[in-house]
């Protein structure tokens, strides 16, 4: 993982290790995370006030949300847009709309040309880089508070504490970038109109000012933080199982290694 180094605290493992570690673990955590994602997006994408007061409001709850879409489109409704999440490719917006992956790419492109897949750039741009630097430096910082709180004969459970502190980490970046998050999500979904009716009142918006805007005059400051709590609940996790495997697959290579050698 960029930003983490293990071999810096004397685990003798190669870089390629390294990788393999990273990449395994992101792939385990996204699979385990994917609901929360699926019913964050649904809160973000919600024009109406996530509340029960409000009669236009579909999703106004983490349980109601998921009992709502276990009802209406059945369990493999939280894996949506799983496999180009995975890839990191065009997001959850284009196969929510489509039959396949490969339908989307092509409808997308024949309709709105290559620029489409480029959707909320912007905001992503903008927001990449503080929440990668916040995750890196809070785990390191909440590891540092860690070992000064904690007595020496408490820090024997290295898993639970790598656990906890990206949990941490990222609950405390996820909510300082969130906002930009969602301007991301707006932006990525224009021009489905028609296919979102479903979930209530649609906009459309001209660029990332323009979205911010809109957001503020019609649902208020909180707007900008519809989600937050399956997102924050889905960064402790999905931070914190990142760590958790990386962690514990690096430990792994680092002990075979050992093993070899002493053999």
């Amino acid at each position: 993982m960029v930003g983490y180094d293990p071999q810096a605290d004397g685990r003798n493992i190669s870089s390629s290790e390294v990788a393999v570690a990273g990449s395994v673990s992101g792939l385990v955590t996204r699979v385990m995370i994917s609901p929360l994602d699926v019913i964050k997006i649904r809160f973000q994408l919600q024009i109406e006030r996530l509340s029960r007061s409000d009669p236009g409001a579909k999703y106004h709850g983490i349980l109601q949300a998921a009992r709502q879409i276990l009802l209406e489109e059945g369990p493999t409704a939280f894996w949506k847009g799983h496999i180009p999440a995975q890839l990191l490719s065009i997001g959850y917006g284009a196969v929510q709309v489509y039959k396949t992956l490969r339908d989307a790419v092509v409808t997308m492109y024949r309709t709105e040309g290559p620029l489409v897949f480029y959707k909320g750039l912007n905001p992503t741009l903008i927001a990449i880089f503080p929440y990668a630097g916040f995750q890196f430096s809070f785990y390191n910082a909440l590891k540092h508070v860690h070992e000064w709180v904690m007595p020496a004969e408490g820090r024997k459970n290295e898993n639970l504490k790598n656990l906890l502190c990206g949990s941490g980490a990222g609950v405390i970046s996820k909510a300082l970038t969130y906002p930009l998050d969602l301007f991301k999500k707006r932006l990525q979904v224009g021009g489905f109109e028609q296919a979102r009716a479903s979930f209530g009142q649609v906009r459309s918006y001209k660029g990332l000012l323009d979205c911010a805007r809109q957001v503020l005059r019609e649902e208020g400051p909180r707007g900008f933080f519809k989600g937050l709590s399956p997102s924050l609940l889905k960064a402790a996790l999905s931070t914190g199982f990142v760590f958790f495997w990386y962690e514990l697959f690096c430990n792994l290579f680092h002990h075979m290694k050992k093993a070899d050698s002493a053999r």
